[in-house]
């Protein structure tokens, strides 16, 4: 079976390479010698990286090389991701909405078909993003989405053709490989209490940086922990790691990790964590997937949602409602109280597992003659 696999990649967003990760392990276990071919930005490292073909993905070159691809495939996987909505700007043709749904059209003008894999929709909240989403997403031959919200947001889009089932994010079946590099990178002795800190550049609400300096300068004296900021996207991570480094107290007791490091190198650094908190979804998904507590900040209802099915919503907050007390009173008890936590994760994760599972069933039933 030929595929096509259109999305984030090749940006160096740790979760959305997680992402192609999990697609690309599960389709190899699941499916006959499939051949898969992705769109990248980085096609070579892509190629190289993953063992599969790759073509660039943007529309300024190997446009034919596009069509090629998608004419001799079996099926093109849109997804996974928050791929379909324009908190980024959308002017007509331009945007990441108008270019996954134009991937999505040329496909179906290839004779290929479509399959929405794992996603996480919206918000879109422009007039021309929701004409394009009526227009076009109506096109998939099938849909899958990671949460309800997002199935009630299609139906709400107009997006009612194609079948849509809620299943879970596709990195909840990540198959990881055991190494420590990421760990060993730091001058660690083996014996510190580890709090990873995963921040990202946020506009609304910028309290958050200072509210998380606050909740580990506390938590160091405290607690004795050693934090260590997970910077997933390097390039915007990294900065906002150090905003908040700047007005802690105790930042000569942190680590900032590499942010060249792979999903796989990220998510064993994790596991060597007593808790995690922040704002990146796959981070915290890595920690579901790792038994670690985590404290979420939702910007996003994807984070939201997924913290509520993981179980720890109860000690995370939104963006723009964090208290203070509550915060370290809900961190310290994650500390403290880290087997009852694990106990309320890991029927919630081993469930989420499964659901991520059936997206491959799904395909496999509605695409794998």
């Amino acid at each position: 079976m030929k595929i096509v696999l259109s999305g984030f990649y090749g940006l160096g967003n740790t979760g959305d390479e997680a992402i192609l990760k999990a697609i690309i392990d599960n389709l190899r276990a699941e499916l006959t010698n499939p051949e898969i071919t992705v769109f990248s930005l980085s096609p070579d490292q892509t190629a190289k990286e993953y063992g599969v073909k790759s073509v660039y993905r943007a529309w300024r070159r190997e446009n034919k090389e596009k069509v090629k691809a998608l004419r001799s495939a079996d099926l093109m996987i849109s997804g996974g991701g928050g791929l379909l909505q324009d908190t980024y700007p959308t002017k007509f043709l331009f945007g990441p909405l108008p270019y996954y749904l134009l991937i999505v059209m040329l496909a179906k003008l290839c004779g290929t078909k479509v399959m929405f894999f794992s996603q996480g929709i919206g918000p879109v909240t422009s007039t021309w993003g929701k004409i394009l989403m009526k227009l076009f997403a109506n096109r998939a031959d099938f849909i899958t989405v990671r949460d309800q919200y997002s199935k009630d947001y299609l139906k709400k889009l107009g997006v009612t053709r194609p079948e849509t089932v809620v299943t879970a994010d596709i990195v909840f079946a990540f198959k990881a490989d055991e190494e420590d590099r990421a760990y060993q990178s730091l001058p660690l002795t083996g014996d510190e209490k580890i709090v990873a800190v995963t921040i990202r550049p946020w506009f609304s609400h910028p309290d958050y940086i200072e509210k998380t300096a606050h909740l580990l300068d506390q938590l160091i004296e405290q607690r004795g922990v050693t934090p260590v900021f997970v910077p997933m996207e390097g390039k915007y991570d990294v900065p906002a790691s150090k905003d908040v480094m700047a007005k802690m107290k105790h930042a000569d007791k942190t680590y900032l990790l590499g942010s060249d490091f792979t999903p796989n190198e990220f998510l064993n650094f994790i596991r060597h964590a007593e808790l995690t908190v922040g704002l990146r979804l796959h981070a915290l998904i890595f920690s579901a997937l790792s038994n670690v507590p985590h404290l979420g900040f939702s910007y996003d209802k994807k984070v939201e949602s997924f913290l509520k099915r993981s179980g720890m919503w109860d000690y995370s907050f939104r963006l723009g409602e964090i208290d203070e007390t509550k915060l370290l009173t809900n961190a310290l008890y994650l500390l403290d109280n880290k087997t009852q936590a694990q106990q309320i994760m890991e029927p919630n994760v081993a469930k989420l597992h499964a659901e991520a599972m059936r997206n491959i069933e799904l395909l496999q039933e509605n695409f794998v003659k």
